[in-house]
């Protein structure tokens, strides 16, 4: 789910407006405009106001958010915004409507009037079904139930796909290449556009001067092009950077091509690419891609929950895909892009799609679909044979050499606590560790006796992140105990360093008299008793 706090210019709301947000939009040259739907599907906008961009009717910035009467209830679906600013969206019933920067008649109204509220976009589209919205700098798409592409705004490198340079006042459909073709996935460069086709074809068109249509040359395409290098895959998915492009295929596969500035094509090198080439190849399977015009910044989820960023993240240039932190790419966009803008309409409402990681960390201690459980002190762990066999080599062991016929359904445990086999169990499943030091030794301890390394490596993180005066002797104690060589000497070299402090504990007094001898003796040889 997403946090919309870490976008800084929310950090305006109270925390009981932040609660009341399920959709959200933040846009403009420098994000300091949003635009947020609540539960109740009331619409409000604050922020800058740059060229009435949010819609109030008239051109007052504001930090209070304020009502936009005219879309609450409508169901927004779609949202896009160009850079001028203006914006776009569609509702759940198909309707479009706009307002905002209008030089260029990117409103699709004929006019070259600022909208100072947001307005029905009626021409060619009132009958027709919008299911979804784009936008460059200053020219805008919408894609209808039925396939059809419409463009209109800004046409000076034939973005809106006319086969002329001229601006276009209203929405036009744009045909020729997409004819009686059917398109399902839109997106929009700066000054460029894209879209993907049922069948997995790509077409693009408009400016090409760093190679973003992908076509093998740097030549503008005043009408759509199809990405000939892409006829061997299936794209399901397109998105589209200031100008570059990024494409998944239904095998989980992405491709990029165009600008490469600031590294966001994640290729290793900053040339730029006439052409798509495969990137994150030794990565899992990618299951979603994000880009938008107003940054060149890149990231994609993949299959496991991992999130990947690069190109240009808070000035700097990251040419290969970084793996962060981060559970969804929206947050790669709130924490790092420039501006700190959302590359697609947020939901904050729980998405249906689980990654594989996702399922089997809600699953773990689930009894509704548990084949096993262990007790331990007195308490139930819900797990499944499958899981643990394919994780844990001590119980695939365990498992293949006598339960393969009479497989037991409770397994008692009575030489770990109950918060150290759960936390384990839960390790299998998440490849995480949440315990304090104290059970992370006990951990630790699990982790040496089922040969689990990178568990050990874990435990003993934990137990450095948290070591204190006060339990730095039991956590030295520990170290020894369980063979732990480097975490050994960093408690050793702790309580050398506070040695004063850590004397005066009782761990100290109660630690066993080989190993204070020990410690006293090495102490000593550092010259830690001098005075």
């Amino acid at each position: 789910m997403v946090d919309v706090g870490k976008w800084p210019i929310f950090t305006l709301l109270s925390p009981q407006e932040i609660a009341s947000i399920r959709k959200a939009c933040v846009f403009g040259t420098s994000a300091n405009e949003a635009i947020y739907v609540t539960h109740n599907d009331e619409v409000f906008v604050f922020g800058l106001n740059c060229s009435n961009c949010l819609g109030t009717g008239d051109n007052q910035s504001t930090i209070v958010p304020k009502k936009l009467e005219a879309l609450c209830g409508k169901k927004i679906k779609s949202l896009s915004y160009g850079s001028g600013p203006h914006v776009l969206l569609s509702t759940e019933d198909g309707v479009v409507y706009a307002w905002g920067h209008n030089g260029y008649s990117q409103l699709g109204n004929g006019t070259t009037n600022q909208g100072i509220a947001p307005i029905q976009v009626c021409t060619n589209l009132l009958i027709k079904q919008v299911i979804e919205v784009a936008c460059g700098s200053h020219h805008s798409m919408a894609l209808a139930a039925d396939g059809e592409v419409y463009a209109w705004g800004y046409n000076n490198c034939g973005q809106v796909g006319s086969g002329s340079t001229a601006n276009q006042p209203t929405p036009r459909k744009v045909t020729n290449c997409l004819h009686i073709k059917r398109v399902v996935g839109i997106a929009c460069g700066q000054t460029s556009s894209m879209a993907v086709l049922d069948n997995g074809e790509v077409y693009g068109w408009g400016y090409n001067g760093n190679g973003q249509l992908g076509l093998g040359n740097n030549g503008n395409q005043l009408t759509p092009c199809r990405v000939a290098a892409l006829h061997s895959v299936c794209v399901l998915q397109i998105v589209c950077g200031y100008a570059h492009t990024l494409a998944l295929t239904d095998e989980g596969l992405l491709y990029a091509w165009g600008a490469n500035t600031y590294g966001q094509l994640g290729t290793g090198n900053k040339s730029n690419l006439l052409s798509p080439a495969q990137i994150m190849v030794e990565k899992e399977r990618v299951v979603e891609i994000a880009a938008c015009h107003s940054a060149h910044t890149s990231a994609a989820k993949t299959q496991g929950g991992h999130v990947y960023m690069w190109g240009q993240c808070r000035g700097q240039s990251v040419i290969l895909p970084h793996l962060t932190h981060f559970s969804c790419t929206d947050d790669v966009f709130a924490c790092f892009a420039t501006p700190a803008v959302t590359w697609r309409l947020l939901s904050v409402e729980h998405e249906d799609f689980l990654t594989v990681a996702e399922s089997l960390k809600k699953e773990f201690d689930s009894p509704d679909t548990a084949d096993l459980k262990f007790r331990v002190d007195g308490k139930y762990i819900y797990v499944h044979k499958a899981v643990l066999k394919i994780r844990c080599e001590h119980f695939r062991t365990m498992f293949q050499s006598y339960w393969n016929e009479d497989m037991k359904e409770v397994i008692e445990i009575d030489q770990f606590s109950y918060p150290v086999y759960r936390a384990f169990l839960q390790y299998l499943y998440t490849d995480t560790v949440d315990l304090p030091p104290e059970d992370a030794i006990g951990l630790l301890d699990l982790a040496t006796s089922y040969c689990e390394n990178r568990l050990k490596k874990l435990c003993q993180h934990i137990i450095k992140r948290g070591i204190t005066v006060e339990n730095a002797f039991s956590l030295l104690s520990a170290a020894v105990r369980y063979d732990a060589e480097d975490l050994e000497e960093f408690c050793f070299k702790f309580c050398v360093n506070h040695l004063t402090e850590v004397t005066q504990t009782a761990a100290f007094w109660q630690m066993d008299g080989p190993l204070l001898k020990e410690f006293i003796a090495k102490a000593s040889k550092c010259g830690a008793f001098k005075n």
